[in-house]
């Protein structure tokens, strides 16, 4: 696991400034939403039966609430289909040559570097979550700014609604963007609620993203052709 802001080849340093604006942005949130207690035992379960759970198992996207519930084979099998439940997906893509213009990336109004954007077929809208002290804070999309960056990367027409997002770093030199299925997307910002320390976060943005990204692309290079 990389100490320090990677770039797209993995090895480059990241951009003090933007690192330090999303770290000033994270402290306003933290002013404001209290860090939950994390959970006190290492075994997980499956949230829809209760049977104990091996490392490597599936998960479903709650739609009405966002949430991510760990899940059994054969709950994920049998409830995979409920109006309620959708599967997170499988695929990472890494998209090295993304377009995203700094006045298109202002009309998304994010505040931080850092976010993913899921097409919601709750909200019937692009949300974009980015990562806080809290958990994910989430904000809905101008739908023509979408559209414009849309236009600009077709190969987002393709996202699967609910189940994959879009995840972009604009922390790192040069930025780095994926297509990740869900609950990677959710893993991260849990991991670095999880870490976080004191006002600014500590070493939470600067170990967990590069990690994540370096993962990411790994696994995306390492997928079979199609």
């Amino acid at each position: 696991m990389s100490d320090g802001m990677t770039g797209a080849n993995g090895n480059g340093n990241g951009s003090a400034p933007a690192r330090a604006q999303m770290i000033s942005a994270l402290r306003g949130l933290a002013r404001t939403e209290p860090v939950p207690a994390g959970p006190t035992g290492d075994v997980e379960v499956c949230e829809l039966c209760g049977t104990e759970l091996p490392p490597n198992h599936r998960h479903l996207l709650q739609l009405t609430e966002r949430r991510i519930l760990c899940s059994c084979s054969t709950c994920w099998a049998q409830r995979s289909g409920d109006p309620e439940l959708r599967p997170t997906g499988s695929r990472i893509v890494w998209l090295e040559d993304f377009e995203m213009p700094e006045e298109v990336w202002a009309k998304l109004q994010v505040p931080i570097g850092l976010a993913f954007f899921m097409r919601s077929s709750v909200a019937e809208a692009v949300v974009a979550m980015y990562p806080s002290p809290a958990g994910a804070t989430e904000s809905e999309l101008d739908l023509i700014a979408w559209q414009e960056l849309e236009s600009l990367n077709p190969i987002l027409t393709g996202v699967e609604p609910d189940a994959e997002a879009l995840v972009v770093n604009r922390i790192s030199d040069p930025h780095q963007f994926v297509i990740a299925p869900i609950d990677e997307c959710y893993g991260l910002v849990g991991a670095i609620k999880m870490s976080w320390e004191g006002i600014s976060g500590g070493p939470a943005i600067e170990r967990e993203v590069p990690a994540f990204f370096d993962e990411m692309r790994r696994r995306a290079e390492a997928a079979p052709a199609k």
